[in-house]
């Protein structure tokens, strides 16, 4: 069953669990890779809503149902719903959809990728990560809003839309996550690199075994938890302020519109603001990419499908 704008019913695109002082946001859109269109993101500022204005929650733990955590922006499922008309919550802009050209995808991007992942990263709670096989490009926007990424040995990550001629993903947080050099490496090479690399650059806090995963998780969420909940806001609020000063936001401002002039030249000397790629070429170069690397894991790329 579809609704008036075609898009159909998948039923609860996120879930919401409490464990005590816990709480448990899933993606859910398994089949689907958990792909991330409009539904899921405002079900997801839902979920994060109920959870900083839930007293007794003190973490917030961002999971992924099925085997990966998420291949990414939905570019290519039957749920795709970028043609529709979403009520602002992250932006003080005008709506996307009656928009055209390079207005139309700022606007949309300007609120569902860059002020979204914005709004999130201020949750004054803690956020943890909990990854499992792809985390890719969109998906790289969901980890990296968290304040911890505990990621199982068999997660592997990537950003490939330089394929596309675009500066990576919207949330441009590279520099800040990885380093410089790193980011440059997982940038130019459109690679994906395993959960141990991702260690190793910063990426992520630890890597435990698949089957431990939520068990170590959850560990350490409860351990944050004995905190004082007023001490961790402004302890996590003084990190992210940092940060800041480090230049990640103006970064990040200048990155965006790098990233909207790439579209713009892409639909200007070629078919579309894509370069051309789809989900089905992109998923066929992440093939040849992953099959000539030897630093990268040996998941099938056909996971990547519909997404980017």
């Amino acid at each position: 069953m579809s609704d008036e704008n075609g898009v159909p019913d998948e039923g609860d695109v996120v879930t919401y669990e409490r464990r005590g002082p816990i709480a448990i946001v899933t993606l859910n859109r398994p089949d689907y890779r958990n792909a991330q269109n409009s539904v899921m993101t405002y079900a997801l500022d839902a979920a994060f809503e109920r959870a900083v204005e839930d007293a007794e929650v003190k973490v917030i733990v961002l999971a992924g149902n099925g085997k990966h955590f998420s291949a990414g922006h939905d570019i290519g499922t039957p749920g795709r719903d970028h043609h529709v008309r979403y009520q602002n919550k992250a932006a003080l802009w005008w709506d996307h959809v009656d928009r055209v050209g390079g207005d139309q995808r700022f606007a949309r991007e300007t609120e569902v990728y860059l002020g979204m992942c914005r709004r999130w990263r201020e949750i004054p709670k803690p956020t943890i990560a909990m990854v499992q096989g792809a985390c890719i490009a969109g998906g790289l926007m969901l980890a990296w809003v968290c304040d911890l990424i505990i990621a199982s040995d068999d997660a592997f990550f990537s950003d490939p839309v330089v394929r596309m001629g675009i500066p990576g993903v919207e949330y441009f947080a590279h520099p800040w996550v990885m380093g410089p050099r790193a980011a440059k490496e997982f940038l130019f090479t459109g690679d994906r690199f395993d959960a141990a690399q991702a260690k190793e650059w910063g990426m992520v806090n630890r890597v435990v075994p698949r089957a431990e995963l939520e068990t170590e998780t959850l560990a350490l969420a409860e351990k944050i938890a004995t905190m004082p909940q007023f001490g961790l806001a402004l302890t996590k609020k003084a990190v992210n302020q940092a940060e800041d000063l480090m230049g990640m936001r103006a970064g990040m401002d200048s990155a965006f519109g790098l990233h909207h002039f790439a579209h713009a030249h892409n639909a200007e000397v070629g078919a579309d603001s894509l370069g051309g790629m789809t989900a089905k070429s992109m998923k066929s170069t992440a093939t040849a990419s992953a099959s000539a690397s030897a630093s990268v894991t040996t998941e099938p790329t056909s996971e990547q499908n519909g997404t980017t």
